[in-house]
């Protein structure tokens, strides 16, 4: 496991790779409040198997790669950092998997380009525009999701969750190992990332004009804990509607932080997953 730095056209994302760089690329994408840290025992498992792994700290949360206001954590532009992450490597093609926030992306990422993903797997948040919709239609989604509308608001969001060097956010860790939790609090100390990472709600939780994603075609796996704090049955159930290509939709006994409380189970599926729809580096490389 290497940290990597890599320079795209606008800034330096710090990157956990592991693995050959010959090798078919996956690209990990982190959730809210996490890091590029939380895929580490997967990496290292799946780069074991021939492959080579990279995951970023992604905006705003590396760095170099954390521009003041709101205007700049729209999907879109979180979006195009992942692809552009993949061109400074030169890669053309790749697996993509993705937890919470970085599912959301994901989601976009498949639906706008899905020449360029091999294979799709989504950690807990389901296709944006059923969950969307669940949170308009559904009692239990609502209540759910009613910690967005705080994130919105401007600067108390900041001062709460700093508060006793992260309290809350701590409570949210209790599955994740000491070093885990210190690296978190390394990027959440920093001046600016707290703010950045809630732009990422504030940029895509208003009123946007962001295109709609709408079916997939890519082979996806979606994996979602029946005790999601975040994310309820009537999202997750329903995201089959707007899959057009190979899915499959595994329910586990656990929450939302599934790679930390869940990991073996994960990593099974996801190994099932990735081995269905491995390719020839040749296809992969520009």
């Amino acid at each position: 496991m290497q940290i990597r730095k890599i320079r795209t056209k606008e800034f330096e994302f710090d990157c956990r790779v592991s693995g050959n760089d010959e090798n078919e690329l996956i690209i990990f994408l982190h959730g809210f409040p996490e890091t590029s840290f939380m895929w580490i025992n997967l990496m290292k498992k799946l780069s074991s198997m021939g492959y080579f792994c990279l995951a970023p700290d992604m905006r705003g949360y590396s760095k170099n790669a954390s521009p003041k206001g709101v205007k700049n954590y729209t999907i879109n532009k979180l979006s195009d950092d992942i692809l552009n992450i993949a061109d400074a490597i030169n890669v053309n093609k790749f697996h993509l998997i993705a937890h919470d926030w970085g599912a959301g992306i994901g989601w976009n990422i498949v639906y706008n380009n899905a020449e360029k993903i091999i294979s799709w797997t989504a950690l807990s948040v389901p296709h944006s525009r059923g969950f969307r919709k669940a949170i308009k239609m559904d009692k239990e989604q609502r209540k759910k999701s009613r910690y967005i509308g705080w994130f919105l608001l401007p600067v108390i969001p900041e001062i709460m969750l700093r508060k006793n060097d992260f309290e809350k956010f701590r409570k949210l860790w209790k599955h994740s190992s000491p070093e885990e939790l210190n690296n978190y609090l390394s990027v959440f100390r920093r001046k600016y990332s707290l703010t950045a990472a809630l732009n990422y709600y504030r940029a895509n939780f208003k009123k946007v004009n962001n295109q709609p994603v709408g079916d997939i075609t890519t082979p996806t796996l979606f994996i979602w804990g029946k005790n999601d704090l975040a994310i309820g049955k009537v999202a997750a159930e329903n995201n089959h509607k707007y899959m057009k290509g190979d899915y499959t939709f595994i329910k586990i006994d656990g929450g939302h932080w599934l790679i930390q409380s869940n990991y073996l189970e994960v990593e099974k599926a996801i190994i099932e997953h990735l081995t269905k729809y491995k390719t020839a580096p040749s296809n992969v490389y520009n």
